[in-house]
């Protein structure tokens, strides 16, 4: 075996496998299994393998959106991928939001969300209605959160670079269902990450179970009564899984474990599922299914009237918004932008960097709607439109940010510059092309495609801000002036090919 696994580690596995041991180590030799999640907000999975210039098997689990791939196809280097088409996800990391139940309209939080992967898949679930709070609590790592909320389209999330205990208090039982996916010692993903394996300890299991039950007891505080609280690990320590569960349910009587096996049915042999020490949770091992080692356990709180009914895995059905559900639908009539004097320039910075408080201004909405005309082909007046500084948003709730910091929130429209507004790449990549007036359709293997994506200006026929689509599906702005588009893709995402 190439990888060398500490003895305290192996001698614990020993004593929790049994004879299926030998199996579990002969799973480290084995090649990986690579997959994608297929965004439904912008592509359905029929059309996306109709797409998609290499193969694709189903993940079981993930029915109907999520794909094995084959290595050498190398998704993350193609212009879909910047287009939002799809996420590159670990397979057994996708049976977390599956198992979920969330519902479109609910409140949801991903309390440790970072890179994304389980916030894109709960956004799909949500299909565009609703509220997502996507937290992180290391700012890089938040930092590529929002990248990946941008990047894939969803316009009813914000991304906080929070503390949960800090976030608690701003969020008071006010979630339908969270979603704590822990900070682990991260044994599940040895075979994955090679690194991680030096900084393994007895010591840091103990350390990792300490604070997830930190941030469970926080997760408490935000669930609203008869809320759904789902926990998930990447490792296969006890102390990080089913006793973190059991000493949180002797901490907080009001909770009762949903058991997943019972759900799952037939389901949980078929797929390669196990259930857990405990009756009631699930593990995922890699020597028994096609993915890394995974925990995951369903909490119910007392009381309330949350639908708990759809915990359990079944097809999403197409969630893509149609063109009449676009934009407009964020733009529910909840009230007209109002004028909010007495905020200084500094002030306002300090607000949009650090706390995000709302900040309207009339001349910004205006030159808004005078960018709509003309770049939508459906446009509302109306909406929670609000001001961050010199950047526009739409938020998916008329929410008091004050306090916290905020990195997205909800929709970034654009940017208010020297009496005009300037789009923003978020903007477009909500976007689909029947909302808009004008739009620059490339293919995927063109060279005019990757002169965009490397910055480079490209001949157009338009006039004034045009969207950039690839094979139908928004990817960027550009400004188009005399048979030129300048380009607008952002400098730090371009790609060199």
């Amino acid at each position: 075996m190439e990888i060398t696994l500490p003895q305290a580690f192996l001698d614990r596995m020993k004593g929790m496998l049994g004879k299926d041991y030998e199996a579990f180590l002969a799973s480290y030799d084995k090649p990986r299994h690579p997959a994608l999640r297929v965004n439904p907000l912008k592509i359905s999975p029929e059309d996306f393998q109709r797409l998609a210039p290499y193969d694709l098997e189903p993940v079981p689990w993930a029915v109907p959106n999520g794909f094995y791939y084959d290595p050498e196809a190398r998704p993350g280097k193609s212009p879909y991928h910047e287009a939002g088409l799809y996420y590159i996800q670990e397979p057994s990391a996708m049976a977390v939001a599956a198992l979920s139940g969330t519902r479109p309209g609910e409140r949801v939080l991903d309390l440790c969300a970072a890179p994304g992967g389980k916030s894109t898949q709960l956004a799909g679930m949500l299909e565009g209605r609703g509220l997502l709070v996507s937290n992180e609590i290391h700012p890089q790592r938040a930092r590529i959160l929002s990248r990946n909320i941008e990047r894939l389209g969803i316009r009813n999330a914000i991304v906080t670079n929070e503390a949960p205990e800090d976030l608690s208090g701003h969020f008071p039982g006010f979630f339908d269902r969270i979603i704590v996916d822990a900070p682990c010692s991260g044994e599940g993903m040895f075979r994955k990450e090679e690194e991680a394996i030096p900084n393994w300890s007895p010591e840091n299991v103990a350390l990792c179970a300490r604070r997830q039950a930190g941030i469970l007891d926080q997760a408490d505080l935000m669930l609203k009564a008869g809320g759904v609280l789902v926990y998930s690990t990447c490792t296969f320590a006890p102390a990080e899984d089913e006793e973190s569960i059991q000493n949180f349910l002797e901490r907080h009587p009001d909770y009762e474990e949903v058991d997943l096996p019972e759900k799952l049915g037939s389901d949980l042999d078929r797929l390669g599922f196990a259930a857990g020490s405990d009756g009631k949770s699930i593990r995922l091992w890699p020597h028994k299914l096609d993915g890394e080692g995974h925990f995951l356990a369903v909490l119910k709180k007392a009381g309330g009237d949350v639908d708990d009914s759809n915990i359990a895995l079944h097809a999403d059905g197409d969630s893509r918004m149609g063109s009449d559900a676009g934009l407009q639908a964020a733009f529910e009539s909840d009230g007209k932008i109002e004028a909010k004097a007495g905020k200084k320039k500094k002030k306002a910075k300090k607000n949009r960097d650090r706390k995000g408080a709302d900040l309207y201004d009339s001349e910004a909405a205006k030159l808004w709607k005078e960018f709509s005309q003309e770049a939508f082909s459906d446009y509302e007046t109306e909406g929670r439109l609000r001001q961050f500084g010199q950047d526009l948003y739409l938020l998916p709730e008329d929410l008091n940010l004050d306090s916290i910091r905020v990195l997205r929130a909800g929709l970034h429209l654009g940017t208010v510059k020297k009496n005009r507004f300037e789009p923003d790449h978020a903007l477009v990549l909500a976007l689909k092309k029947e909302e808009l007036q004008q739009t620059l359709n490339l293919s995927a293997d063109s060279e005019e495609v990757k002169a965009y994506l490397r910055g480079e200006s490209i001949p157009c026929t338009c006039k004034g801000w045009t969207a950039v689509l690839v094979d139908g599906y928004t990817l960027g702005w550009g400004k188009a002036s005399g048979g030129v588009l300048k380009n607008h893709y952002p400098k730090g995402l371009r790609m060199y090919f």
